[in-house]
């Protein structure tokens, strides 16, 4: 028996339709779970989620590394690195403009990620 992974399915992180109903109607798919899992972790630090935080709520939709390192007491090295993580689990885009790069929130992910944890108010009986 191989010890290749199996190839998980595609679910499509792009896309405004949720790849499946909230955690509190249905249990979620290995699958899914497998594929939400990262850009959930990445969010699980502080620092990170800070970082979301700024990009997403940036005037014009996206942040310079320039803005962001100076919100923290931490080397930009540092910063670097959690913008990378970020970037790795799919919640943000980078590009870079001479010698700084810009962030921009990826909408659709987040979407997913805040659609999975949805919970509906209980209903009076």
């Amino acid at each position: 028996m191989s010890k290749q992974p199996a190839s998980l399915p595609v679910i499509d992180l792009t896309s405004d339709t949720p790849c499946c109903p909230p955690l509190a109607q249905r249990r979620v798919p290995a699958e899914t779970a497998a594929v939400l899992a990262p850009a959930f972790k990445a969010l699980g630090d502080p620092v990170r989620l800070q970082l979301m935080s700024m990009i997403a709520s940036a005037e014009g939709g996206e942040a310079c590394v320039c803005d962001l390192t100076p919100a923290f007491d931490l080397t930009g090295p540092t910063i670097s690195h959690h913008l990378k993580t970020l970037r790795e689990a799919g919640l943000v885009d980078a590009e870079r403009r001479g010698t700084w790069v810009y962030y921009r929130a990826r909408p659709a992910i987040l979407r997913q990620l805040a659609a999975l944890l949805t919970v509906e108010p209980a209903t009076a009986a």
